[in-house]
């Protein structure tokens, strides 16, 4: 099990949700094994092609994460999780947020020393050919 893998306490809660082996075609690949993977990707803020071997093939975690993110197994999973930790007790919802904005001086973003460009006029040029009589 990987550093941030699913502790076997927290995949007893999710595991029941999870939707059921499909009855025709191939075997789905362990959905443990996926989710840890697809946190990995999300985690880490790479692409899914970057994911280590140990979680299964990339297309796999990226086609089940739109899979379930389209039939609303995430949905339920968080509701559930977020239901369960208020049972507990172990969700806060009297946080504080506090946030600061400091714009940067315009230079500091890469703009011309002269300021902001002046618009440029086109030059038409005429030739004015003299055709012979």
């Amino acid at each position: 099990m990987a550093r941030f893998d699913l502790t076997d306490d927290e995949w007893a809660i999710l595991e029941p949700l999870l939707p059921e082996q499909p009855v025709r075609g191939g075997q789905w690949r362990d959905h443990r094994q996926v989710i840890n993977g697809i946190c990995w990707v999300k985690r880490t803020g790479s692409p899914w092609r970057d994911a280590p071997e140990r979680y299964g093939p990339w297309k796999t975690l990226a086609g089940r994460f739109r899979r379930w993110a389209a039939d609303g197994t995430w949905a339920r999973l968080k509701a559930h999780v977020i239901t369960v930790a208020e049972a507990d007790g172990d969700v806060d919802w009297h946080a504080q947020v506090d946030s600061t904005v400091v714009r940067a001086h315009q230079h500091a973003a890469g703009a011309r020393k002269g300021g902001s460009m002046p618009s440029r006029r086109r030059r038409v040029r005429v030739w004015v050919v003299p055709v012979g009589d």
